[in-house]
Parts: C-alpha cells; structure tokens; sequence
C-alpha cells in the first residue's frame, strides 16, 4: 500500500460507534492526514480523467466514459442529459461526473493516481476495520469506491440501496472546501413521507457514514454555485467470495 495516503493514527472507532448506532449516521472529521486530503484533492481538480454518470429512462446508471462523450457530441450527450432529467422527474435520477476508481485500478489505467492508493488503504485492516467497527457491521469484505464531481445543476434524487448487493453501509469523503449552504449539494437524509431528518453540507476530509438501506438524496447544485463539489462516495460490503 501506499504510503502517500494514509489515515488519521488518532481515529478511535469508540467515538463515533454510539452516535451511529443512535442516529444511523456519523461524520469523522480529518478522516485522512492533511496531506493525504490534499493530495487526493489537488489530483481531482487537476488531474482525473471525468466521465458523465447519469440515469437511463428506467433510472439505471451509465458511465459515459471520455472517449464515449466525444465521440456522442454535444447534441449526443444533450439527449442523453434529457432523459436523465425525465427519470429524476418521475422517479430515480441522476447526473454527475464521476471517475470509476476500482475499475480504472483494476484495469491498469491512470496508474499513480493518489485515489487508487486511497482505496488501497481503506481495503486496509487498519480503515476497514475502523469503518466496520463505527458501523456495527462484522465480516466486511471489501470497500469499493467512486470520485464524484457534481456541477451547478448537477443531482441525485431519492433512493434507498435496497435491492444492489451485500451493501451494509455507505459513505463520503467530503473534498470540498468552503462551501456555502445555499450552493445546495447536501447530503440529505429523509424519513418514510420524504420530509428531510438532516442535511450535511459539503466539507473538506470529513467521512460521512452511514446505513443501509436508508433513504437519501444529494441537493442539486445551485447554478450560481462558485467550487464543484468533490467526494469519494462507495460502500462496506459483505460480498461473499466467488466459487
């Protein structure tokens, strides 16, 4: 494992297992050293090759690679964006901009890029058992990982990650600083009716967990918003060993 991103050695999972077992969700802050927060920051904004994740009309994602938004063009990629926006209106939908971290370290590209160490290190002993412990969760097998950029308009309706895999719990890394709260983009957490419980506003090193299923949703975007909104985003699975 990398060396170059490491976590916080003063983390005790003790502190924050209580308050997400009593509220479902829990924010660790300075999550990783303040070196490693910049590094992955600075290979964000500078550095990542972004493609567009949106929603199809049944409001499953796809990942439009960039090769893929070339080759589609402007009015390719306008029409897709459409339908996007028709499944957020009627049900589950979504657009952002996304870069696939364990596909893209699987599949040999980007190397050095100081995300694919980042899930080296929370497939670690060390973070995987402090996310597994604050969690409650026993037997944790892996950790998967998405970076997420998410522009003015962009959104992620209501959903519940029921029904998609051995997902025990979820959570962000927050790598965005000074976000004003009227730029929308937050976390927000929603009770049976739909009526929002909390709203977390995009931070910088903060690790968000929480369970799953749950309902939730990310604020858009507000079109005047002055910084994109930057995070790891995944989850802790339980999934059972193929063969």
């Amino acid at each position: 494992m990398s060396d170059l991103i490491r976590l916080n050695p003063k983390l005790d999972a003790r502190d924050y297992a209580g308050e997400f077992r009593r509220d479902g969700v829990v924010q660790v802050f300075d999550f990783l050293t303040p070196d490693s927060a910049d590094r992955i920051e600075a290979a964000l904004k500078t550095a990542t090759p972004w493609g567009l994740s949106l929603s199809d009309a049944q409001g499953r994602g796809e990942w439009l690679s960039p090769p893929m938004l070339q080759s589609l063009g402007r009015d390719g990629v306008a029409a897709k964006a459409r339908v996007a926006l028709e499944a957020a209106r009627t049900g589950f939908g979504f657009s952002y901009l996304a870069y696939p971290i364990i596909e893209a370290l699987v599949n040999g590209r980007d190397p050095g890029h100081p995300t694919h160490a980042l899930v080296e290190l929370l497939n670690s002993p060390e973070a995987r058992d402090f996310c597994a412990a604050v969690a409650g969760e026993t037997g944790i097998t892996k950790i998967d990982a998405q970076a997420t950029l998410f522009r003015p308009g962009d959104f992620l309706t209501l959903h519940n990650d029921t029904g998609v895999g051995e997902r025990r719990a979820a959570y962000t890394i927050g790598l965005t600083r000074d976000w004003r709260t009227d730029w929308g983009g937050q976390l927000l957490f929603h009770n049976e009716a739909g009526d929002i419980t909390r709203g977390l506003r995009p931070q910088f090193n903060v690790l968000t967990l929480f369970k799953a299923p749950q309902w939730h949703s990310v604020a858009p975007v507000a079109p005047y918003a002055g910084a994109p909104r930057l995070s790891i985003t995944g989850w802790l699975r339980d999934d059972p060993p193929v063969g």
